[in-house]
């Protein structure tokens, strides 16, 4: 006997596959901006010995990408809300796939540089356009399916980009060494574009009233290049005219774009946000935690390549630990420690932060570049789950005191500040690294670059009681 379906089954089946089909094309995008933003944490090294540029090439290839993105992360939410946000998602997605063949076939650092750069600005317009396109049409059980796969995707992406940066480098595919880490954006990159203008839903043409603050966004952009700039050109060049006026410019900049906030009518950061003190406090603790946790990364990175003498691929797997603390923190925050605990998790997690820190200081003042990686993996799993609990729970408990209608601004301003902030640190950090390396060894350079990230975190500590004391009740809200 035949079994014959009713319509409004076959219906609901229907829209069922396709709103995890949508699902499927969200997650891909945000996949590719994880694994671009960490692959060169490992790549680095061999990227500036291929192409040349030095310390100020391995600098600038993290900041880069970072600092477009987080420059333009809410601008691009609201060009998606102008103009709809299938439309910028199919843009940012080719954007980005061409972006990353410009990184993958670039004959010298400077054009790469200008590839990274374009790849963080046109993830800036993709990444903001899945959540709300999710937001709008999934109804609250799908929504609530899609935020519980969110954290295990990009937390095995973090994992996969240096691991899998490290096994191409080895691989040497085609004797094309570290290039294939870019290339293989151009298959997944064309792969999501074909699926994403299949699947994703029409929408209007946004709402054309909806106001960009370009000028706030120009602002921000040259205070953050001209900091950078300053800071790369001094710690690798000496601290001459150019380096000093380009910081100077930085700041001048900086006040004009806060000026700008306080006086657009709409800015990128709604001015209530800035009399909030639970906000600002906790902007304040995650632009330090951000900073510091992203900038250690990356110089554990070259202290095991440049100082240890591990290959890539080595490299990859003696961070394993670190990655899978951070994980397994970030999971357990969100799974429900963060609704119990709120601010008294980030507490604990930058504590545990700073005894992770200080293990691994012991173990380089005892045993200098001698020291294993066998040796380092404990506390390496110790910072990764300090640095988990915090990078899981700063932005949401930081919300704790938002008013429903600041939430959305609150969300995309956190975002902003967590990619700037990770800018900074990387090239901050890896400037102190470099400059204590210069004649004294790479020993003496990662002790004192981990006794300055101790003492900025253990600093950033006591601002934690001006938080929230809970995050707020449901899933976050989609940032504006």
């Amino acid at each position: 006997m035949t079994t014959v379906k009713e319509p409004g089954a076959v219906a609901t089946s229907r829209s069922s596959r396709l709103m995890w089909a949508i699902l499927g094309v969200v997650l891909l995008a945000d996949a590719l901006d994880v694994i671009d933003a960490t692959v060169t944490n490992i790549a680095a090294p061999t990227i500036a010995a291929e192409l040349g540029g030095g310390e100020s090439l391995i600098k600038w290839l993290g900041p880069a990408y970072m600092l477009a993105m987080g420059v333009l992360l809410v601008v691009g939410g609201r060009l998606g809300d102008k103009f709809g946000q299938r439309k910028l998602f199919l843009l940012g997605v080719a954007g980005f796939t061409l972006a990353s063949a410009v990184a993958g076939f670039a004959p010298d650092p400077a054009l790469l540089i200008v590839a990274r750069v374009a790849q963080g600005a046109f993830g800036a317009l993709l990444i903001p356009q899945g959540m709300a396109i999710m937001t709008k049409n999934f109804d609250r059980e799908m929504l609530g399916k899609a935020f519980g796969l969110f954290g295990p995707v990009l937390g095995i992406s973090s994992v996969a980009g240096p691991v899998l940066a490290g096994f191409i480098i080895s691989a040497d595919i085609f004797g094309l060494t570290w290039r294939p880490i870019f290339l293989l954006n151009l298959v997944l990159g064309i792969i999501g574009l074909i699926v994403a203008a299949k699947v994703l839903p029409r929408d209007d043409d946004g709402d054309r009233s909806t106001v960009v603050d370009g000028w706030g966004s120009g602002l921000l952009a040259v205070t953050m290049l001209g900091l950078l700039y300053g800071l790369i050109e001094g710690s690798t060049n000496g601290w001459g005219a150019i380096a000093i006026v380009s910081i100077v410019v930085g700041v001048l900049f900086f006040v004009a774009f806060a000026y700008r906030q306080r006086t657009a009518a709409d800015p990128l950061i709604m001015p209530s946000l800035l009399k909030n003190r639970g906000f600002t406090s906790g902007m304040l603790v995650g632009l330090v935690a951000f900073a510091a946790g992203t900038g250690l990364i990356f110089v554990l990175s070259l202290f095991l390549q440049e100082g240890l003498h591990a290959s890539a691929r080595t490299t990859s797997l003696g961070l394993v630990p670190l990655t899978l603390g951070l994980i397994a923190a970030g999971f357990a925050a969100m799974g429900g420690l963060v609704a119990k605990l709120g601010r008294r998790l980030v507490f604990i997690g930058l504590t545990v932060a700073v005894v992770g820190c200080g293990w691994v200081l012991a173990l380089v003042a005892a045993y200098g570049t001698d020291v294993s990686l066998w040796a380092l993996a404990p506390a390496l799993l110790v910072i990764g789950v300090g640095i988990g609990f915090s990078f899981a729970t700063i932005p949401t408990v930081a919300l704790g005191d938002a008013k429903p209608e600041e939430a959305g601004s609150a969300s995309g301003s956190l975002s902003s500040i967590q990619q700037l902030a990770s800018a900074i640190g990387s090239a901050v950090v890896t400037s102190i690294f470099f400059q204590a390396a210069a004649g004294s060894g790479m020993a003496h350079a990662m002790t004192v670059t981990l006794i300055v990230v101790l003492a900025v975190t253990a600093l950033s500590i006591p601002i934690v009681a001006l938080m929230p004391r809970k995050a707020p009740a449901g899933p976050p809200p989609p940032p504006e």
